[in-house]
């Protein structure tokens, strides 16, 4: 396939996207397609009570998530826990630099067993070896660098326990979305998590999960109408001016 021909693939497929919402609200994603349906349809076999023991079955204890005293923590694939997401971070940095440096070299040859004595009648007017070279350089460097940043933001997403890793890990996933008119608020959530770490409230919070993805965004009209076209983000790539 020709650079034209892709190109134009490409803005086709875009455009499907955008004439998704046009003049109606953003379609919403279908739950079932997500991988956290697919863990809760697809959970891990359980050990089966010993029915030979009459004592088993009388107990309270059963080792089942319906056990009146059993950890309701999630622990397997396809169980379900809250996300505590609290981001409230702050960055000030400030550098400066003062650099100056002065270099000075004179030369000269008065005397060296009379060789400059007898050169001098032949020179030009004015040469000599008195003051055969003299150079003088400087520079100096001046710089000033300030970065100042805050992301703040409190959200609470039910993720999905989606695999659980051979040393107990648990892998969890956890998407939420919000349509308000005609936009679309899209909350996203993944990452890595100790069963240990996760409290008796079944939460856990978003800096004790490894390799945390976080992502909170949308698409609508508005967002369409904020984000610049996608000729112009080309146009800013190749144009080196």
């Amino acid at each position: 396939m020709k650079a034209p021909q892709l190109l134009c693939l490409i803005l086709a497929v875009t455009a499907c996207e955008r004439a998704d919402h046009l003049g109606r609200p953003p379609t919403l994603t279908d739950p079932r397609a997500s991988e956290e349906f697919t863990a809760m349809i697809n959970p891990p076999l359980e050990i089966p009570v010993d029915s030979g023991r009459p004592e088993a079955a009388a107990s309270l204890w059963a080792g089942a998530h319906s056990s009146l005293v059993s950890d309701r923590r999630a622990a397997a694939r396809g169980d379900i826990l809250t996300v505590v997401i609290e981001i409230d971070d702050r960055a000030e940095i400030s550098n400066s630099s003062d650099r100056s440096r002065a270099a000075g070299e004179n030369l000269s040859i008065p005397q060296m067993v009379g060789i400059p004595q007898r050169l001098a009648d032949k020179l030009p007017a004015g040469a000599g070896f008195d003051e055969l070279a003299d150079a003088k350089s400087s520079s100096s460097y001046k710089g000033e660098g300030s970065i100042s940043r805050r992301d703040k933001l409190t959200l609470r997403v039910a993720a999905t326990v989606i695999d659980s890793l051979p040393n107990g890990t648990l892998q969890i996933e956890g998407t939420q979305e919000v349509r308000v008119n005609y936009e679309l608020r899209e909350l996203t959530v993944s990452g890595f998590v100790r069963p240990a770490d996760i409290d008796r409230q079944n939460e856990i919070a978003y800096d004790r999960i490894a390799g945390a993805r976080i992502s909170y965004g949308g698409r609508g009209q508005i967002t369409d109408v904020q984000q610049p076209r996608y000729g112009q983000q080309v146009a800013d790539i190749l144009l080196p001016y």
